[in-house]
């Protein structure tokens, strides 16, 4: 557990440029604004990133790796872009985790997800994510620990995470 605090530590030493403040930094790019505090405007790079990512969803499960692995690349750079223009946000850093972990950058998956949870322990969709991920990294004892954080949500993400550890893999 120290490790990964440690981890998380040296993450945000080298994301000096994350912004904590309540309220968004403004960008020329952003024309319009959402009603949630602090979430990327309509016209946001946070936005494109998630049409990418979607995209390179569709080339991935067409078995068309390449095509997908180049639309998750311009995800991951316009994620990144958007993680400094904005107040940190657990759904980008969920984001963050998934393209890194379609890249194989599993390590760096693993940093994203955690920051989301620290921001939003809460959050369904990152604690599936990080348990899917645990699985396929092998680690099924911290997959499970993740499956008993979501028990009581009753909810997809729980169900989808329980079969995947009884079925022991993960096409994530």
């Amino acid at each position: 557990m120290i490790k990964k605090y440690l981890i998380l530590i040296c993450f945000f030493c080298v994301l000096n440029n994350i912004s904590f403040e309540a309220n968004a930094k403004t960008t020329s790019d952003s024309t319009t604004t959402t009603d949630e505090p602090g979430a990327p405007a309509k016209t946001s790079n946070y936005n494109l990133a998630t049409r990418y990512i979607k995209k390179a969803d569709k080339y991935d499960n067409k078995g068309k790796i390449n095509k997908a692995e180049k639309f998750y690349k311009k995800a991951l750079k316009l994620l990144l872009k958007s993680n400094k223009e904005y107040v940190v946000n657990s759904n980008t850093f969920n984001y963050l985790g998934y393209t890194n972990k379609k890249l194989g950058n599993f390590e760096n998956a693993e940093i994203y997800y955690l920051l989301g949870l620290e921001i939003d322990p809460e959050h369904n969709v990152i604690n599936a994510n990080l348990g899917k991920l645990y699985i396929n990294l092998n680690r099924i004892e911290e997959a499970k620990e993740i499956l008993n954080v979501l028990k009581s949500c009753n909810c997809e993400e729980f169900k989808e995470l329980n079969s995947t550890i009884k079925s022991g893999s993960s096409k994530y």
